[in-house]
């Protein structure tokens, strides 16, 4: 295969760039993608390539401070697209931090993905109308455990902490909590700027 030149690449990346839409609103001025730092525009475009094309969410509010849009980006790719937590668990941890802390962007973005990676419907509707939910699947319950624990206490109990050790070992267990930390400072961030939802959706969650 033959390679293309350096410049063609970056012009390209230029050009597919200056066709991303950053989701602004809510208490932020809207953002012009013409109008980045050279800085911006390379962190944006790191960005967008991974999430598909736009800038939403905490990324349109993170892009702003560039430094904390790289690294929290980055993170936020480590954990989810190189983690070895299953995508099934991962999902529901971010449901049920999204749910205590009523984060409608976070929800209605990780929503699908739940039920796409095999959560139940019947466990979704439990956690996003506040009751509790009924798990089949050992980890799963193991998971919310933890996550709901953390939410309310800011710790987990000996009992808890010892299930999820035995199950999922140390090295586990220790991404499962900071992807939760991860996901909770994402949902204090869309709360605090109000981030829209996209694409004109109706919030899920009461």
């Amino acid at each position: 295969m033959t390679k293309q030149p350096k410049d063609r690449l970056v012009n390209r990346s230029e050009e597919w760039l200056a066709r991303v839409h950053v989701n602004s609103g809510g208490r932020l001025p809207a953002l012009n993608v013409a109008e980045f730092t050279p800085e911006q525009r390379r962190i944006a475009l790191e960005i967008a390539t991974f999430f598909g094309g736009n800038l939403d969410g905490p990324h349109a509010i993170w892009i702003r401070v560039p430094e904390i849009a790289e690294k929290a980006s980055r993170l936020n790719t480590l954990l989810r697209t190189y983690g070895k937590l299953e995508r099934r668990l991962f999902e529901l941890m971010v449901l049920t931090v999204a749910r205590h802390y009523r984060a409608q962007f976070e929800w209605s973005a990780h929503e699908p993905m739940a039920l796409k990676e095999g959560i139940s419907a019947e466990i979704v509707e439990a956690i996003r109308t506040g009751g509790v939910p009924k798990f089949a699947r050992p980890d799963e319950q193991i998971v919310y455990d933890v996550v709901t624990e953390i939410n309310k206490t800011g710790h987990v109990s000996r009992k808890t902490y010892d299930a999820a050790l035995r199950r999922f070992g140390q090295s586990l267990l220790i991404e499962l909590v900071t992807a939760a930390g991860l996901y909770t400072m994402v949902a204090i961030l869309l709360n605090v700027f109000e981030a829209p939802l996209p694409g004109g959706r109706r919030p899920r969650l009461s």
